[in-house]
């Protein structure tokens, strides 16, 4: 007997985003001289997440480079 597989939905469920600070978005500002767009994009995303300033370096760092 054929039975028919649900199709699961395997993403992660979105969590409300926070706002930046001020502190945060200042330190931004001096660490995209040294970074790429793409590089300080996803450092926002993970710092809106939740996570800090270093941490979210440390994933950006590996996930899309410099």
């Amino acid at each position: 007997m054929y039975m028919d597989k649900k199709k699961t939905n395997s993403k992660k469920p979105k969590t409300k985003l926070k706002k930046l600070t001020t502190n945060q978005l200042k330190a931004l500002e001096k660490h995209k001289e040294h970074h790429t767009t793409k590089h300080i994009n996803k450092m926002k995303l993970l710092m809106r997440e939740g996570k800090s300033f270093r941490q979210s370096h440390a994933i950006a760092i590996n996930m899309v480079g410099k």
